[in-house]
């Protein structure tokens, strides 16, 4: 499945790519973790963990990049701020990028965004 697949995901995240940065990104998932629901969750920080990875292809991080850049913008395809549907898009797009570097995420990626939950909740998603 690519973004052009799915209306409510940006066709480019490029653009997003400048409002990435690490402090940025953590301070959204911690505003957001429970709105995003433990599957999202899960996938924000699996593309964290992939895109740190020195072994992750540079044009797949700078796509991770954008789709969490997009992520932190607080104003995008669907404001954040409405009530369910808010994260929908962010949703969409985590989903979606998961899926096009499947092939980079490895167990050790697995496992670190899963004790992350675990740090934060005390539990499995």
């Amino acid at each position: 499945m690519s973004n052009q697949d799915n209306p409510k995901v940006p066709k480019d995240t490029s653009a997003y790519q400048k409002n990435y940065n690490d402090n940025a990104f953590w301070e959204t998932i911690k505003t957001y973790a429970k709105k995003l629901g433990g599957e999202a969750l899960y996938n924000a920080l699996l593309l964290y963990y992939v895109m740190q990875d020195p072994n992750t292809p540079t044009q797949q991080k700078l796509m991770i990049a954008g789709t969490l850049g997009y992520l932190i913008l607080p104003i995008d395809l669907i404001p954040d701020f409405i009530p369910v549907l808010g994260l929908t898009d962010d949703i969409s797009a985590l989903v979606a990028a998961v899926k096009m570097v499947a092939v980079n995420i490895s167990p050790q990626h697995q496992e670190m965004a899963k004790a992350k939950i675990r740090e934060w909740f005390g539990e499995e998603v």
